[in-house]
């Protein structure tokens, strides 16, 4: 039994190590085709293309890694998360790289994407959230019907409630438009206007762009508690 209990130990111990760098999830290529394994976001180093965002890609845990940028795919699904592959605004710069991904934060007609690009360069830094409720998500663009590992990127505090983080909003990523103080409120009562409790506190400023993440899940929340009524 005890020796049971070992094997057990060091076959989760494994998987956790496994799972801090390489995630279940799937991609699709420029032609349109899906791609399923396992997926790493390009955290650093230099990638196939230069000024170019990257993901690595094994077909299985005990494939060969290949480095995959963003010019190669059209968006990424790790887990419950959608990225998107965009390039900035016209009137602005991205430091990291002119073609990235952005996170699909709320798939409304009028769509929020957050950006971590950093300030500086640097960028927030990806942080994995294992979740090991199933395998590799099957969901369409923008779903977050699938089991496996929830990826949230940056860390907590500064701009836009996490560090480096820009948010964006638009019907799609070819005409989006930055979050400010000046039009959050406008903006996400549009975003949010489904959920009357949503846009009556954003109305009463109980929350504002820097405390956007609370307002996501509380958003989020809301139409979960929706759903099943």
């Amino acid at each position: 039994m005890r020796s049971i209990l070992i094997i057990l130990f060091l076959m989760l111990g494994y998987v956790s190590a496994f799972s801090q760098k390489w995630q279940p999830g799937y991609f699709y290529d420029t032609k349109g085709n899906k791609v399923i394994g396992f997926i790493q976001p390009g955290q650093s180093g230099k990638g196939p293309i230069k000024n170019e965002g990257f993901i690595f890609y094994k077909e299985n845990a005990k494939a060969n890694e290949i480095k995959l940028s963003a010019s190669d795919i059209k968006y990424f699904v790790m887990g419950r998360d959608s990225f998107i592959v965009a390039h900035p605004p016209s009137y602005e710069t991205w430091p990291k790289a002119e073609i990235d991904f952005v996170k699909v934060e709320l798939d409304e007609p009028l769509k929020l994407y957050t950006y971590y690009g950093g300030s500086n360069g640097s960028g927030g830094g990806f942080k994995v959230s294992p979740s090991f409720s199933g395998g590799i998500g099957t969901g369409g663009f923008g779903g977050y019907g699938g089991g496996g590992v929830g990826i949230s990127l940056g860390s907590g505090g500064g701009r836009g409630g996490s560090k480096g983080a820009t948010y964006y909003f638009g019907e799609s990523v070819s005409g989006m438009s930055q979050v400010t103080p000046m039009n959050f409120v406008d903006v996400m009562t549009d975003i949010m206007a489904d959920e009357p409790q949503a846009v009556e506190a954003i109305q009463q400023g109980k929350f504002n762009i820097t405390k956007m993440e609370g307002l996501i899940k509380y958003y989020n929340a809301l139409k979960s508690a929706r759903s099943k009524q």
